[in-house]
């Protein structure tokens, strides 16, 4: 089984969730595929979906909601389906 991972481009805070009162966007061990938005970084008032990237199931989020993160930074890591 491949592990891969998600990384981030962009600087700013992380976000599993759309809003403080909203259930995250996927939790770990919940099977994904490439294009399902994992979370959200927001950078100067924007924020941009950060997806999966490939499809299998979030093994671990290695960053939790809120926390400040760095352009290259692993996100998450994701087991083959």
């Amino acid at each position: 089984m491949a592990e891969h991972t998600v990384i981030t481009q962009l600087p700013g805070m992380f976000y599993r969730k759309a809003s403080p009162e909203s259930a995250s966007f996927v939790e770990e061990g919940a099977h994904v595929s490439a294009d399902t938005v994992i979370g959200l970084i927001e950078v100067m008032k924007q924020f941009c979906e950060l997806t999966a990237g490939t499809a299998g199931r979030i093994s671990a989020f290695l960053v939790q909601d809120g926390d400040p993160v760095e352009p290259g930074q692993v996100i998450a890591t994701l087991d083959d389906e």
